[in-house]
């Protein structure tokens, strides 16, 4: 595809992310087809560290999103990469709730451990203890809630550093402070609920 092609895309999606938030309903249908490759791409990256077997698939985590997005009333829609952040929020409790709903505890319940190294950043091996990472956030947000939506785009999202920075409207500098700090908060953190 064309740089031109991209851009034109691109504002594409903004207007009609900007009619849908006006209300225009039918705004939300034509998204659809154009983010649909990109959603797919951000419910895989979460999908691949659930555990095999899981009965929550791709797909239905996907329809799950589309659902919720159905639900939103009149959000403000920044531009593309605010909607693509509010996607892999969405995804995230989703989880989060699907695995709290499956029996998982805080400290326990057959969960794995999660180590959160830079390697998981990719789509290799990520976090299977999506409840004890979701906890550790939890408390972060209530000290610093920048830093935590700046793991939550970083990791569950897989936005780069620019997209962070332009959805949260601060320096790429401070998206790449706030990730090292935050990881190392919530590395301390998740090693403290272990015991």
């Amino acid at each position: 595809m064309t740089r031109p092609a991209v851009q034109s895309k691109t504002h594409d999606v903004t207007q009609l992310l900007h009619a849908w938030g006006q209300g225009e309903a039918a705004a939300l249908e034509q998204i659809i087809p154009i983010v649909y490759h990109e959603l797919r791409r951000m419910a895989r990256r979460y999908m691949a560290g659930e555990r095999q077997g899981h009965t929550l698939q791709t797909t239905a985590l996907l329809h799950e999103v589309y659902l919720k997005l159905i639900d939103s009333q009149k959000v403000n829609w920044q531009n593309r990469v605010h909607f693509f952040a509010l996607c892999a929020q969405l995804m995230r409790r989703i989880l989060v709730d699907f695995a709290r709903s499956r029996g998982y505890q805080k400290r326990g319940g057959g969960a794995q451990k999660i180590t959160l190294v830079e390697d998981l950043l990719g789509p290799r091996e990520r976090g299977r203890d999506l409840v004890a990472l979701d906890d550790a956030l939890k408390a972060l947000a209530e000290l610093d809630p920048r830093k935590s939506r700046v793991v939550e785009l970083r990791f569950f999202g897989g936005l780069s550093e620019e997209e962070i920075a332009e959805v949260l409207k601060i320096s790429t500098d401070t998206v790449l402070r706030d990730w090292k700090m935050a990881k190392l908060w919530l590395a301390r953190e998740m090693r403290h609920s272990e015991t």
